[in-house]
């Protein structure tokens, strides 16, 4: 409990600006401190790891109808429009989890493909990496910063209310480039 109000007289330091990498890893490390195979960290939004992602019965279950993988293509997340079949859309990004890695490219048609998804009556959008708390991630938070008008810091402090994330480096400082980008053009 004692990390989570700290978490929160952190956060509430950094909202009106625009967090240092550092003060993002401050509040990414309080908070939950573990996650699932899968978590709903927004309404229909589930965020998880290549586990999950191979259980199409388990995305059944859940009720997912679009899928994103932000990490297609890499050896251990090969997702396809075939493995899913025709009542689940595929959209796949061919990230790597590394800090020189460039996945700004990626969040606006990411953050767009959640978005159409999520307008859609009845979808449920399951996006996925390897772990689930770098690549998707970064998307995510992409996704609630374009189109849903959070800040980075809070964007963070929701999802991180259902799973623990945790991008690395170099997506944390586009992310706030991002965020500087989206206050910009909000002024």
């Amino acid at each position: 409990m004692e990390s989570i109000d700290y978490n929160q007289e952190l956060a509430s330091n950094v909202l009106c600006e625009t967090p240092s990498i550092e003060q993002l890893e401050d509040i990414l490390h309080g908070g939950q401190l573990s996650c699932n195979h899968v978590d709903e960290v927004w309404p229909n939004l589930f965020l998880g790891d290549m586990y999950m992602s191979h259980d199409r019965y388990g995305l059944w279950k859940l009720g997912i109808t679009h899928v994103l993988n932000a990490a297609h293509g890499k050896m251990c997340c090969k997702g396809s429009d075939d493995f899913y079949g025709t009542t689940v859309k595929y959209y796949g990004v061919p990230a790597s989890d590394l800090p020189t890695f460039d996945i700004s490219p990626f969040f606006y048609p990411s953050a767009h493909y959640i978005h159409e998804a999520l307008c859609t009556a009845g979808a449920k959008v399951f996006v996925h990496c390897a772990v689930g708390v770098s690549r998707s991630a970064a998307l995510v938070l992409a996704y609630l910063m374009i189109y849903c008008n959070h800040s980075l810091v809070d964007a963070v402090l929701k999802v991180k209310e259902r799973r623990w994330i945790f991008p690395n480096r170099g997506f944390l400082k586009q992310l706030i480039t991002l965020n500087s980008e989206l206050n910009y053009k909000s002024k």
